[in-house]
């Protein structure tokens, strides 16, 4: 069992779905969610369609914890992130999921990318929400279900 699957184990999360791109894992009592991603790209319809698939659980549920693990990633695609940040970021906040952890591949040349793609989001969407979120960047699942 890798380190993941047993802090996964060890914090009662259970697996709510998996698909070729993801896993999904839930633990309603700690308020949290965690996908991990499983391949190093996604095309955007399936990105959105397990996105599709969490927002079901969240409304479901109290979730304040978003874990989004994606150090798998090879490919940085922007329309895929703008969707993510502007659609479901915003539907999360309604239903009170303010807290997201964010897990980055180890290349330094991906999370520039995040960097650069997420200032060109928040400059062309003025109106964004993001100062309303809780957002940190972490290095493993453990250190995102205790930040």
């Amino acid at each position: 069992m890798n380190i993941t699957a047993n802090t996964i184990e060890l914090n009662n999360f259970e697996l709510m779905f998996e698909e070729r791109y993801a896993k999904v894992y839930a633990n309603q009592e700690k308020g949290m969610i965690i996908c991990e991603l499983l391949t190093d790209y996604i095309p955007i319809d399936d990105f959105k369609n397990t996105f599709i698939n969490i927002t079901e659980i969240v409304e479901k549920g109290k979730y304040k914890k978003f874990i989004f693990d994606k150090r798998s990633l090879r490919a940085f695609h922007q329309p895929s992130m703008e969707w993510y940040f502007l659609n479901w970021k915003n539907k999360m906040l309604e239903l009170g999921l303010d807290q997201h952890r964010k897990i980055l591949p180890e290349e330094k040349w991906f999370e520039k990318m995040v960097m650069i793609a997420k200032e060109q989001i928040m400059k062309n969407n003025p109106d964004n929400i993001i100062h309303l979120l809780d957002i940190k960047y972490c290095n493993s699942i453990e250190e995102a279900i205790l930040i």
